[in-house]
């Protein structure tokens, strides 16, 4: 079987710590799980030295055109392709598209399931009906709204009136509706491109000003004509790791992501694998029900969640994820083959962790150790 994987940000010669860092270290971590069966990968010309010798059979191949022209013309030759992109500005979906096209089987999601997740709002929709194993998956969705750029005009008094309110809190607890709980405490929301990824542009909010500050800053990270607001839930920011086979998905672990909040900023920096809590089986059981709500999930998957009076869900993403370099260091089995295996249909009947590893954001690199 002759196999292709690339990562977007090596093959298009990036040198942005923030988007390269973690994309070599999958696709490092990828090369030696498939080290064996060999495979070929993708790099930038002005990449070569990037990716250390895995000591297997993986042959490098340098790009002299930009990755699109490349898969267009060459994709053919191969029997299946492993991509790693960016869901922004509908990279990962154009991507996967050209290669199903093709005729070529895609080691991951399928370009519709990629469109679902892509944009966050459009996810939040197809799962507030979704009932899954007898549970409503909407019960567990954070609150999501798409708000139009045009509608956060500070110069509109209509817009400001409406979201304005947004950030009010009851005065009397008498009224209806009111709590007392609620006087005197502020509201937080959470404003993000609604195709963003990683920690890209999201912002938290706790007034109008704020809002509209977000709303500007936001128009640098997409191109859609909206954003979303979402509640903010104060908790333990997790993720978990999934594979599937399109239809049934599997959980491997709960992850920690070390993600911290400096000036109204989102900054993600890391975590470690596997996370222990109380919510952990609770967590991948709404993970598993999110996954096989959305048909065309397939491979490897990753579940953004939160941690608080029980789990919720934040967001799908359709693609590899950092925690992988790290779990397929403790697993008791090879996760780049059991990715293959699941988007072939094989889903693993035994599932251990044996270990914890720690990641962490530091400059070029994504530093690993053993705790």
């Amino acid at each position: 079987m002759k196999i292709l994987i690339f990562e977007f940000a090596t093959a298009m010669g990036m040198e942005d710590p923030a988007l390269t860092a973690e994309g070599r270290s999958m696709l490092s971590g990828l090369l030696s799980d498939f080290g064996e069966m060999g495979v070929d990968y993708l790099l930038s010309e002005t990449l070569e030295e990037i990716i250390p010798d895995n000591g297997g059979l993986c042959r490098p191949i340098l790009l002299h055109e930009d990755l699109e022209t490349w898969i267009a013309e060459n994709i053919h030759v191969y029997d299946a392709c492993l991509p790693i992109a960016p869901e922004e500005n509908l990279i990962l979906h154009d991507l996967t598209k050209l290669i199903e096209e093709a005729g070529v089987e895609v080691v991951g999601s399928s370009s519709e399931a990629v469109m679902t997740c892509t944009n966050k709002y459009n996810m939040y929709k197809s799962l507030k009906d979704s009932i899954k194993n007898g549970e409503s998956v909407q019960d567990s969705l954070i609150k999501t709204e798409k708000v139009a750029f045009e509608d956060v005009d500070p110069e509109d008094p209509c817009s400001c009136e409406v979201y304005e309110s947004v950030f009010h809190l009851d005065k009397n607890p008498h009224e209806k509706g009111g709590s007392s709980e609620k006087v005197g405490k502020k509201i937080f929301k959470v404003v993000k491109p609604a195709d963003g990824v990683s920690c890209t542009g999201v912002h938290v909010v706790d007034s109008f000003k704020g809002l509209l500050d977000a709303a500007e800053d936001m128009k640098k990270f997409t191109q859609l004509p909206y954003f979303i607001l979402q509640d903010y839930v104060e908790g333990v920011t997790a993720s978990v790791s999934l594979l599937s086979d399109g239809k049934n998905a599997i959980p491997l672990s709960l992850n920690f992501q070390n993600v911290q909040l400096k000036n109204g900023k989102i900054d993600y920096n890391g975590g470690h694998v596997p996370l222990e809590h109380e919510l952990s089986q609770r967590a991948m059981e709404l993970a598993k029900n999110t996954v096989e709500s959305i048909p065309g999930l397939k491979g490897y998957v990753g579940v953004d969640v939160i941690l608080a009076d029980d789990a919720k869900i934040v967001e799908v993403n359709s693609r590899l994820t950092t925690p992988y370099v790290a779990l397929r260091e403790i697993l008791n089995f090879n996760l780049g083959e059991a990715i293959l295996e699941a988007v072939q249909g094989k889903l693993p009947q035994d599932v251990s962790i044996k270990g914890k590893i720690e990641f962490q954001k530091i400059g070029n690199d994504l530093t690993m150790k053993r705790v």
